[in-house]
């Protein structure tokens, strides 16, 4: 795979496994059997028996015919939002526990942004009987009060970040320093592909079956396997790793991934990381991150809980530094109008994570017969207090 990963663990000049000494068994021991494990056919049928029976797999790609009438172009949704539990994150929850239990691990730990890995592990965890800790900052868990509540009905502890800016980077600081201390019988369930090797090759390995599914749909829908775009929002950057990654090698199709511009890319408040970035060493990986001259994280900032990160996975800075995939920037305000727009024409209320990459269309032109599919992928229901405020409803 031209894009893929090499043996050391890296994406071009990024990725690897930047840790501190006392991580280096936990890392060592999925890094030697993670692929072993993957490959084996039991695990392979257990893994898409949870993702069709539990999660609802395949999810549908629909054909929006307003959204294509506004746009002028054949518009197609893949409808990750439509997974149990409310979005992708629950095709890398499905993946690890059973990763883990094989791995003989006892206890989960988990961290979470908007909420929705966080629900996914707690919701896996409680499938599986298994002991989960989530580790979420304050700030997140005002915003996203419905998935707190949703993960400790399933049995989760819900622990907050206090530090910092009491956001997703604060919550994986704590996860990690929990995973130091825990190193034997715990598993860390990391939800986007970032941190050390072998993680962002993993998340994205389990995420992949988004794209796997678009091609098979859109050669029923249209008579061709390959869209001429492929949209999606990158905080870490799962979901737009799940919808990239087997169009990777085709040249021909077009990857557009949208981060979070927050106030606007000057305005210092901000999550836009390849363009206010650079490259240096963020939980564990080699990736392109936010920072002062001095090399200190920069604080990021989204309306949307789960782009709200200061940095993004190493393939995807890899995908950025040479071009395959564009990297641009919508702000609050552009992506909470997307989300009303899509209410209103699609009568689908989208995750203001999702809301990012439907406001792109706007500053795009398409020819006629342009087919382009969306990563829709998360419902919108965790962030209607957030609707609520903004448009006064």
């Amino acid at each position: 795979m031209k894009y893929g990963v090499n043996e050391h663990g890296y994406y071009g000049d990024f990725g690897g496994a930047y840790i501190p000494e006392m991580l280096y068994p936990n890392v060592e021991e999925l890094r030697q059997q993670y692929t072993q494990i993957l490959n084996d056919p039991g695990f392979k049928a257990e893994f898409e028996q949870l993702l069709r029976d539990y999660v609802g797999r395949p999810s549908p790609l629909y054909p929006a015919k307003r959204y294509s009438e506004k746009y002028g172009a054949n518009i197609f949704f893949k409808r990750e939002d439509l997974n149990h539990t409310g979005s992708h994150k629950i095709n890398n929850a499905v993946g690890q526990i059973l990763l883990a239990r094989r791995l003989g691990k006892k206890r989960i730990i988990a961290e979470t942004g908007a909420g929705q890995h966080g629900v996914a592990t707690a919701t896996v965890c409680a499938l599986m009987g298994i002991e989960c800790v989530v580790y979420m900052g304050e700030v997140d868990m005002e915003r996203q009060a419905p998935n707190v509540s949703r993960m400790k009905m399933l049995g989760a502890k819900v622990v907050p970040a206090t530090s910092g800016s009491k956001t997703l980077k604060d919550a994986t600081n704590e996860a990690m320093r929990d995973w130091i201390n825990n190193p034997v019988d715990t598993h860390y369930i990391i939800g986007s592909v970032v941190g050390p090797y072998p993680y962002p090759e993993m998340v994205a390995q389990f995420q992949s079956i988004i794209s796997l599914e678009t091609k098979k749909q859109l050669l029923e829908h249209t008579g061709n396997e390959l869209p001429q775009y492929v949209m999606a929002c990158v905080g870490g950057g799962s979901n737009a790793m799940g919808m990239f990654y087997h169009f990777l090698d085709n040249e021909s199709v077009k990857l557009i991934a949208v981060e979070a511009a927050g106030q606007g890319v000057e305005s210092g408040h901000s999550a836009a990381t390849t363009f206010l970035g650079r490259e240096g060493v963020l939980h564990g990986s080699r990736t392109i991150l936010m920072q002062t001259d001095d090399g200190q994280v920069v604080e990021p900032y989204s309306i949307s809980a789960g782009l709200d990160y200061p940095g993004i996975g190493p393939q995807h800075a890899h995908l950025y530094k040479v071009q395959r995939a564009k990297y641009v920037n919508i702000t609050d305000d552009e992506a909470l109008q997307a989300g009303l727009l899509c209410s209103q024409l699609e009568g689908i209320i989208p995750a203001i994570e999702t809301a990012h990459a439907l406001a792109y269309l706007e500053k795009m032109t398409f020819k006629m017969d342009d087919n382009v599919v969306i990563c829709i992928s998360g419902r919108g229901d965790k962030d209607l207090n957030t609707y609520i405020k903004y448009f006064n409803f």
